[in-house]
């Protein structure tokens, strides 16, 4: 039991900031940019999910050269954004593709360590999820960004609470979710009240709760505690990802040792910081400064 399994399709990214703006499509994802951050902590990881045939062959070389064993099917389409951020950090995001729903539960994922769950459009539904809990005992780490967005009447993507995720949550160890996600789940602004978004999250229930919101550090509530955890300082270049490294980096701390919140999520923060300060697949991350990074917030 030594592999992170991850469901969630891929995608390649357009993507503009104020700062940066990439040359065509760039390799992204929620469960990608997670099993992209694990590899580079020493993890080992697979993913499961669809592309197109327009990007199938760069997809296969991509995760053979990024060290991630690959279970993937084909899908009419690869999906897809472009993501614009303005000054503040809010984004827009527009479609330019979309993979079908994952179908297949790979054997792998009965020896996994643990299990990523990280749709990007709903690609992960409800039985697919009782489906991998059904064949493992690994705890499961959802990331619900992808069960929450859907199209709106613009064709841009709108956000709303579908009725499934009473039933998903109980199946999930820990759920992360960022300041947008947490309003839309729970009714609650963690901005304004992050101690009371987390544990309307983890009511929901699941057994860990993480609440991020940028800037401002995260939250994480198990029940019995209340933890909150400060924001690497860094400068924000793209910050896409952002979340998905930082599960991969909490990930990676809680296998290490389950009882230390605090450090898992400081380890979540410190990785997420190395991201965003670059654009696309290939942000320097290494342990040692993820470490070095995890030492400054923990003497904060």
């Amino acid at each position: 039991m030594t592999t992170i399994v991850a469901f969630g399709n891929p995608v390649y990214d357009e993507i503009i900031t104020p700062v940066v703006r990439t040359d065509g499509r760039v390799l992204s994802g929620c469960s990608t940019n997670a099993c992209l951050a694990l590899s580079r902590l020493g993890r080992t990881t697979a993913l499961v999910g669809r592309v197109g045939p327009d990007y199938a062959d760069r997809f296969q070389s991509d995760l053979v050269r990024y060290g991630i064993t690959p279970f993937v099917t084909l899908s009419g389409q690869t999906g897809g954004f472009k993501l614009v951020y303005d000054a503040r950090g809010d984004r827009t995001l527009d479609i330019l593709g979309v993979a079908e729903p994952i179908q297949i539960v790979p054997d792998i994922v009965e020896s996994a360590v643990a299990v990523i769950v990280g749709p990007i459009l709903q690609e992960t539904p409800l039985d697919l999820i009782r489906t991998i809990r059904d064949r493992t005992d690994a705890p499961i780490f959802l990331d619900p960004q992808g069960l929450l967005r859907r199209f709106g009447a613009d064709g841009r993507i709108e956000h709303f609470l579908p009725a499934e995720f009473a039933s998903i949550a109980p199946l999930c160890h820990v759920i992360k979710a960022n300041e947008v996600e947490t309003k839309v789940i729970t009714g609650i602004d963690p901005r304004i009240d992050p101690v009371m978004a987390a544990r309307r999250l983890h009511e929901t229930g699941c057994a860990i709760a993480i609440v991020t919101i940028a800037e401002a550090g995260s939250h994480i509530d198990d029940g019995k505690r209340s933890i909150s955890v400060p924001a690497y300082a860094t400068e924000a270049r793209d910050p896409t990802g952002a979340g998905d490294t930082y599960m991969a980096g909490f990930l990676h701390a809680y296998l290490t040792d389950p009882d230390d919140l605090f450090r898992a999520g400081c380890t979540g923060a410190a990785t997420a910081s190395i991201w965003i300060e670059y654009t696309g697949p290939d942000a320097p991350i290494t342990l040692q400064e993820v470490e070095r990074r995890v030492k400054v917030l923990l003497q904060q």
